[in-house]
């Protein structure tokens, strides 16, 4: 023990990997103990670290957070013996890149407790022939050519030009999608969500897997390739296009360093961006602490802290339970306000149904062009935009029926697969809108290559939320971007109008047909 203390003491030029001295002290008490021993060395050669494993392995303990910085490096390199002459193992590896370390090196020890061969790796920077270490080997450490202070500092100058190459410019936080579903719609949908959100996509990766590892979500090997992409690409958030348990996201986080987001919390996001008016904005952030509560821990939370004042001495609560009950208070307190919000609109929706006004809904996938049929059908100017949940609070406008004269028209929000219950639930109170329709028209993008998975889940959501029943009339939106026949046989299939909202053609069709489905109805 004593011996190992002594460690500390020593220190190490900051242009050697290892000084020889250390190196003999070792691989003297490595052979000594027959144990592997390790150091942990700072930049400036200060000893930070004394490690002590068994015959085949270290146990690395915390050494903190990751330096801030593009292309930065821990700042630490890890240096141990190896008892049985081999090389650097995938652990060693796998510990190079999941803790972003400088540089990780082994000292094999001799017979004799003597310091025998050296071998080394740092992560590449570019590796385009597909190997992501640099490794280099000597036949001892006095032979060991290899200027550290430079090449770290070269090194990481790579790192930055990689992510300083422009591609910053446009200010967007930079992403890699990792891909657990085998589902090529699904995974595409989720990249298309992360652009929606105003990310810029810097990379993607798949997991093949048949199980979910269920603490990080992938296994160890693809853990480490998330890493090494995310250092190549300068990104600091991986999303996921599944919904991720607590324990799976920190755990995640824990071993790569970076934040993890999943798909839920990615349409929340979206959610909160597009969030007009104050029944959205309430019901987004009623969905966001839904969604948080959970998944507060003490690391979110801070120090904990007592209470004081009457009532409040004695053990007291932590600041963890502090912003439990704070998140409980303010999820009553909005889903109170929701429901004031949810009965003035039925308020509203009586005046209309006592006005004896015909209803029609716009329902469909999002980003079908609802929005755009609605502009196009009234002549009005709502937002349009090629990107998924533009249109969040509901909008009405007036529409005149050659024969059953006015009716009002109502774009909603959009439906996606594997939409969050919270977020359902939480929009509730804006798909109250729909229980009174008279008809929906739901929208579908006949160019899309998943128009059937579409339909399936648009139908699906109208039956959980009990409309199924409401009539309904399929629009076979961008018939423009489909060959004559093919949107010809669609229409056959589903039994629905070809339109082209944006170019504004079968609009009178698709009115003759509401208004028929329409008088059906009353009658």
């Amino acid at each position: 023990m004593r011996t190992l203390e002594r460690t500390y003491r020593r220190r190490v030029p900051p242009h050697q990997v290892v000084s020889p001295e250390l190196a003999r002290h070792l691989a003297s008490i490595s052979r000594e103990i027959e144990r592997q021993v390790g150091v942990l060395i700072s930049r400036d050669g200060g000893i930070q670290k004394v490690i002590v494993g068994d015959a085949t392995q270290l146990m690395i303990p915390e050494i903190g957070r990751l330096r801030g910085g593009t292309g930065r490096f821990r700042g630490l390199r890890l240096i141990h013996t190896h008892l049985r002459g081999e090389a650097l193992t995938q652990d060693d590896l796998n510990d190079l890149a999941l803790l972003r370390l400088d540089l990780m090196a082994v000292v094999n020890v001799g017979q004799d407790g003597d310091p025998a061969t050296v071998e080394l790796a740092q992560i590449l920077p570019g590796g385009s022939d597909g190997e992501p270490f640099r490794r280099v080997q000597a036949r001892d450490v006095h032979r060991l050519d290899f200027d550290f202070e430079a090449e770290i500092r070269a090194l990481e100058s790579e790192f930055s030009k990689l992510g300083g190459d422009g591609s910053r410019g446009s200010g967007k936080e930079r992403v890699l999608i990792v891909g657990i579903t085998q589902d090529e719609h699904h995974f595409a949908e989720t990249v298309e969500l992360a652009r929606s959100a105003g990310v810029e996509v810097a990379g993607v990766t798949r997991q093949k897997r048949r199980q979910i590892h269920p603490k990080t979500v992938v296994g160890r090997g693809k853990l480490q390739e998330i890493v090494l992409e995310a250092m190549r690409l300068d990104v600091e958030v991986a999303i996921f296009d599944i919904d991720l348990k607590p324990a799976q996201a920190r755990e995640f986080e824990d071993a790569t360093g970076m934040r993890a987001v999943d798909r839920t919390q990615l349409i929340l996001d979206i959610f909160a961006q597009r969030a007009r008016s104050r029944a959205g904005k309430l019901q987004v952030e009623l969905a966001q602490l839904k969604y948080s509560l959970p998944r507060l821990t003490e690391k979110d939370a801070g120090l904990s802290r007592l209470t004081g004042g009457i009532g409040g001495r004695g053990p007291g609560e932590t600041v963890m339970e502090i912003g439990r009950r704070r998140i409980r208070d303010r999820i009553r307190s909005l889903e109170k306000g929701i429901a004031h919000l949810s009965t003035q609109r039925s308020l509203q929706r009586r005046r209309r149904v006592r006005g004896g006004i015909p209803t029609l809904s716009i329902v469909g996938y999002t980003n079908a062009g609802k929005s755009t049929l609605l502009n196009a059908m009234t002549e009005s100017e709502i937002r349009t935009a090629d990107q998924l949940f533009v249109t969040l609070d509901p909008t009405s406008r007036r529409l005149r029926f050659p024969r059953e004269g006015e009716v009002i028209i109502t774009d909603t929000v959009g439906f996606i697969c594997d939409l969050p219950p919270d977020l359902v639930t939480a929009f509730r109170a804006t798909l109250e809108e729909l229980d009174d329709a008279d008809l929906l028209l739901h929208v579908v993008d006949a160019s899309d290559p998943g128009l059937e998975r579409k339909l399936e889940a648009v139908a699906k959501l109208l039956g959980e939320l009990g409309l199924a029943e409401i009539p309904r009339l399929t629009v076979l939106n961008k018939a423009d971007l489909v060959a004559d026949y093919e949107i010809e046989a669609f229409s056959r299939r589903y039994e629905g109008i070809a339109v082209s909202a944006l170019q504004r053609k079968g609009l009178e069709r698709l009115v003759e047909a509401a208004e028929q489905k329409l008088a059906v109805v009353k009658s």
